[in-house]
């Protein structure tokens, strides 16, 4: 029954809804993973409340006639601030102890982008993406060099000690002894990954943009980079479609997973939240990744599917009203459960 689908380990759940085409969309997430309901209800209400003030960053820009770039930059430089979340303040540590954080930024309407990787002391990563994408060339800058840019740029740096939570030093502490004594990590999702923040915009004027920061995963190899910074892997956007993916950064590297659902919305003209759904709970669980993703097209349709048991997500649509939701069974009334694992097997359901 399509209902025990749901509930399974890997039960893949996906939102849609359909925007106002009056109005602009924003849609963010927080990171995907192992998310129960016996969470303190007081770290319940906090995360909430920073999904909320995050989308309403990012919306009063829209409603503004800002561009869908400054939404993404709003909403994401208010996730970076909040130690609840594995981007900016509260990154997760690598396994020697030191901080390596990525981000990226594509407006769509241009194909412009920027990135960055590897930064340890830049105060909000998706500025600094955004000046790469603004301000050079180029489309990436790493280490030392992105740090000196921001220098010169005058974009905010901080002491290592602004980064630093205790929760994410005792998740690394965790791991440590795990890895000397030889097994694997007791929760495997905060081991992979945890928090990394994205937003999906479309504005006033039809363009969409998409954004995302991580800290990584937590006890990484020094020098790792994940699918966060990289264009079409963790972060795409497009005319018609923008995507922004938190999850096991390698599968979306090797999957091109932002990439491939907007080929499919532009190229095969799939709806966008059976193109997200296809790639996020089909083609990355099959090679054994995990995760979930935002995808906004310029209909101002949104997906949000996911292969885990919750996704910490919220979305503004055409009507302008917020939605947050945290757990696999929240739907908040925005539209259908897909089928899971595939979207497309409906017909077989028995």
């Amino acid at each position: 029954m399509k209902s025990r689908r749901l509930w399974s380990l890997f039960a893949a759940l996906g939102l849609a809804a359909s925007a106002h085409a009056s109005g602009p969309v924003l849609v963010i997430h927080a990171g995907a993973g192992v998310l129960r309901r016996d969470m303190p209800p007081a770290r319940d209400k906090a995360i909430r409340a920073a999904l909320t003030r995050a989308l309403e960053a990012g919306y009063a820009e829209l409603k503004a006639g800002k561009p869908s770039v400054d939404a993404v930059t709003a909403s994401l430089t208010v996730l970076e601030n909040d130690p609840l979340f594995n981007a900016g303040r509260g990154s997760v540590f690598t396994h020697d102890g030191t901080l390596e954080m990525d981000a990226a930024i594509m407006d769509g309407y241009t194909l412009r982008a920027g990135s960055v990787a590897a930064v340890s002391d830049v105060k909000n990563p998706i500025l600094l993406a955004r000046a790469v994408m603004e301000h050079t060339p180029h489309v990436m800058l790493v280490g030392a060099g992105a740090e000196a840019f921001a220098q010169a740029q005058g974009i905010a740096r901080e002491k290592p000690e602004y980064f630093r939570t205790e929760e994410r030093w005792q998740q690394l502490q965790q791991a440590l002894k795990e890895d000397a004594a030889g097994r694997p990590h007791a929760d495997a999702d905060t081991a992979r990954h945890f928090g990394t923040v994205g937003a999906v915009a479309l504005d006033v004027y039809g363009h969409l943009a998409a954004g995302t920061s991580t800290g990584g995963m937590n006890d990484k190899m020094p020098g790792r980079v994940g699918d966060s910074p990289i264009i079409g892997a963790g972060t795409y956007a497009n005319a018609g479609c923008a995507v922004s993916g938190t999850g096991w950064g390698e599968f979306y590297m090797r999957t091109v997973a932002a990439h491939a659902i907007c080929s499919r919305v532009m190229q095969q003209r799939v709806p966008i939240a059976r193109a997200a759904a296809e790639v996020i709970n089909q083609e990355i669980p099959a090679m054994g990744g995990s995760g979930g993703a935002i995808a906004l097209d310029d209909q101002g349709h949104i997906a949000i599917p996911f292969n885990t048991h919750g996704m910490f997500r919220g979305w503004i649509d055409g009507s302008g009203k917020p939605h947050v939701a945290i757990y696999g069974d929240e739907d908040d009334g925005t539209g259908e459960l897909l089928p899971a694992p595939a979207p497309d097997d409906a017909a077989s359901d028995d």
